[in-house]
C-alpha cells in the first residue's frame, strides 16, 4: 500500500544529487491584506513510501485544495509508478508540485487533500488571515 510519509506546504524545495530533500520555508499560513488574495508561489512537498509489492504498479494520485464550505478550489490528478525499492526494502519517493498564483476568495481555513487510488491518504492544512493593520 501507498503511505505519505511527509506532506508539507513551502516557500521552495528541490531533491539533491544524493537523493537528500531540502526544504525552505515551511508553512502553514498566509497574511494578505485583503481578499481576494494571490500567493504568488508555493511548493507542496510529499514523501511517498510503497511496499516492495506495489513495485511496477501504476498508481493514481490526486491534490484537491479545498475551502472552509467544502468546495473544490483545484484538482490535480496523475499516474505515479513505483519503481523496484533500491536494497530490496520500502520505496520512497520525493515529490513537489508548484503552485503559482494560487488565488484565495476570502479568509479562513483551506485543506490539501492527497488522494492515492481514489482515496484521501493525507491533509494539509492552510490558513489565509488578515494582515494585521497596526
Amino acid at each position: 500500500m501507498v503511505r505519505v510519509a511527509l506532506g508539507l506546504l513551502a516557500d521552495y524545495a528541490n531533491v539533491s544529487r544524493e537523493g537528500k530533500l531540502n526544504i525552505l520555508g515551511i508553512f502553514e499560513q498566509i497574511s494578505a491584506q485583503s481578499v481576494p488574495a494571490v500567493h504568488p508561489q508555493m511548493q507542496l512537498v510529499m514523501a511517498l513510501e510503497a511496499d516492495r509489492v506495489d513495485a511496477d504498479r501504476e498508481q493514481k494520485i490526486g491534490l484537491e485544495l479545498i475551502d472552509a464550505d467544502g468546495a473544490k478550489l483545484l484538482s490535480i490528478s496523475g499516474d505515479l509508478k513505483f519503481g523496484p525499492p533500491p536494497h530490496g526494502g520500502k520505496i520512497r519517493i520525493n515529490h513537489m508540485i508548484q503552485l503559482n498564483n494560487l488565488q484565495f476568495n476570502r479568509f479562513g481555513d483551506y485543506e490539501f487533500k492527497i488522494i492515492i487510488n481514489n482515496e484521501v491518504r493525507y491533509s494539509i492544512p492552510l490558513s489565509v488571515v488578515e494582515l494585521n493593520q497596526s
